[in-house]
């Protein structure tokens, strides 16, 4: 009999179709969070799950799920993941970086140019009627904006997505500024950038980029001391967790001025609505959209197959998490 795999929500057909010709699969068939307790009873009999980074997999999860052997989470991140756990009972856990690097580095820079520029305003301010009613073709003082080309940017984490963000920022002939846990001296060499304490690149950046994991010591790293160094006029985008930002914070540094605008992709919590922050004119919000190109999701799809399989043929995955898992029980289901 083939191992059964269970994915808590519909991936592109191409990962699932390879997953197809080695697993007994079942998808989550609705659009809607799977809830709790169904999930709790899917994995009663499974030998793999596939899971989104919004579904809490921890000793609750496992205790249900005896057959469990590996959890491939879509996604970079997993912070989702008791990793400590699933490592103590020999269950491997893999990712899916690189696939996606490409093209939440651009939708860092559609962030960036949309609040700088204005564009949502600009948008509205067209399509729904009101350019017409001015009955003004153009006028000097129109959703001014800042400058991008020439100035600073300052990247918090500098692995593959922040230095892909910096690749974009030489286009723009910026100078680049990092912060990262660890200097990089090659990244530097390539891409001309400048090592620069937190505070310090705050202090300098016209536009500040967090690509940073969530962690213990990132967990709102930004709040109202960090807000209130940045420049008045610099935009602060976040692409990383929504934890990493203090959500009161960045309401009042926007609305009372501290810094110029915000470009959001991610929140504290997903799905999120939050009247006040939603209310502002001078941030622009998506809904955790990052990865979403046709390329980088499918690209996901088949990276979550290729750990499975790699995995049910008896060798370590290609993006394996919990390293130190091959010590407590070797790859395979048997």
């Amino acid at each position: 009999m083939k191992p059964k795999v269970f994915i808590t929500r519909a991936i592109p057909e191409n990962g699932i179709e390879m997953l197809r010709e080695h697993f007994e699969v079942e998808v989550w068939p609705e659009e809607r969070e799977i809830p709790r307790e169904v999930l709790l009873e899917k994995v009663r009999d499974v030998d793999a799950l596939v899971t989104m980074l919004s579904e809490r997999i921890d000793a609750e999860v496992f205790d249900n799920a005896p057959r469990l052997r590996i959890v491939a989470n879509y996604a970079v991140g997993y912070d989702n993941i008791d990793i400590k756990e699933a490592t103590r009972r020999g269950i491997y856990v893999t990712n899916t970086p690189d696939v996606l690097t490409d093209a939440t580095a651009d939708f860092a820079w559609t962030l960036l140019l949309a609040t700088a520029r204005r564009l949502i305003e600009a948008d509205s301010f067209t399509r729904s009627g009101e350019w017409k009613r001015r009955g003004v073709a153009w006028h000097p003082r129109w959703f001014l904006g800042y400058d991008v080309y020439g100035k600073t940017i300052g990247i918090v984490g500098f692995g593959r997505i922040g230095q892909a963000v910096a690749r974009r920022a030489r286009g723009f002939g910026m100078r680049i500024l990092y912060n990262s846990r660890t200097r990089k001296p090659e990244a530097e060499k390539e891409l001309n950038a400048e090592f620069k304490s937190l505070n310090e690149l705050l202090r300098e950046s016209d536009f500040v980029v967090l690509a940073v994991p969530l962690t213990k010591e990132t967990y709102h790293m930004i709040g109202e001391r960090e807000l209130k160094l940045m420049k008045n006029t610099a935009i602060l985008v976040n692409i990383a967790r929504g934890k990493v930002v203090d959500t009161k914070a960045l309401i009042k540094a926007l609305k009372e001025g501290w810094i110029a605008g915000a470009g959001l992709d991610v929140y504290k919590e997903e799905p999120y609505y939050n009247e006040e922050l939603f209310s502002l004119k001078n941030v622009v919000l998506a809904p955790h959209i990052g990865s979403a190109t046709y390329g980088a999701r499918e690209g996901m799809a088949e990276l979550v197959a290729r750990n499975l399989i790699t995995f049910k043929n008896g060798e370590v995955p290609p993006t394996l998490v919990n390293k130190e898992v091959v010590n407590v029980r070797k790859p395979g289901f048997r």
